[in-house]
């Protein structure tokens, strides 16, 4: 399959070449030429948990005082240049292309095949779904989901409560801020999740959603997202 998949991609590329997002250069069947792909900003020795810096790469401090809902992170890059103008073309500037590239990028690092059973996409809110015309998350979870060969369930969760935006809160204020913003009605027991979303900034909508999963039985949740936001970026 994914052989199938990548021999078009090689046709659609020969018909249609792209230019990297980044530099501009000729960059075949992919958004992101060879050379921008391996300078982008990967995460040093981070906890398993959070994805935050830590020594040797063991659970931080933070995530031992205070454990989130949430029981993995796997982050690609921090959210530093150039991921974050990779993830800005993404969701604002119609770079569409963008979302199998990070599904790709997301399941060689899962590789071997994930120990989960269900796929959710970071609910969007009404009005940034209307505004934006695509939930980011959404298409990027379709897309890993086809390649490691989970099911995706969108409506497992959903929004409930539409929330103020987090730009500019701390970490107490974006908690209270996602407080009660989702629900599900979803048979969730026994089943382990992975919850696809962009950028990890404090972790609070995730901690949330994660609380939710598990209320509806999810055994384990894990987060995979495209960047991490870290204290100095």
């Amino acid at each position: 399959m994914r052989a199938a998949a990548a021999a078009l991609r090689r046709v659609v590329a020969a018909a249609f070449p792209q230019d990297c997002v980044v530099c501009g250069a000729p960059s075949g069947d992919e958004p992101v030429c060879g050379g921008c792909r391996s300078e982008l900003p990967r995460l040093a020795e981070s906890c398993p948990r959070c994805a935050m810096p830590s020594p040797a790469g063991q659970v931080c401090g933070a995530c031992v005082r205070d454990a989130p809902h949430f029981d993995r992170t796997i982050a690609l890059w921090r959210y530093a240049p150039n991921a974050d103008r990779l993830v800005h073309a993404y969701k604002y500037g119609g770079r569409l292309a963008l979302a199998g590239f990070f599904a790709r990028e997301l399941a060689r690092r899962i590789d071997p095949l994930p120990a989960v059973d269900a796929i959710v996409p970071m609910p969007l809110a009404r009005g940034r779904l209307a505004e934006r015309g695509f939930n980011q998350a959404h298409e990027v979870a379709k897309r890993i989901g086809r390649m490691v060969r989970v099911p995706v369930t969108a409506r497992a969760v959903r929004r409930v409560r539409e929330t103020a935006d987090q730009t500019g809160l701390d970490p107490g204020e974006r908690r209270r801020n996602v407080r009660g913003a989702f629900a599900s009605d979803a048979a969730l027991a026994g089943r382990r999740v992975a919850v696809v979303d962009d950028v990890m900034t404090t972790g609070a909508s995730l901690d949330e959603l994660a609380r939710v999963l598990k209320r509806a039985g999810a055994t384990s949740v894990e987060n995979w997202v495209i960047a991490r936001t870290l204290p100095d970026a």
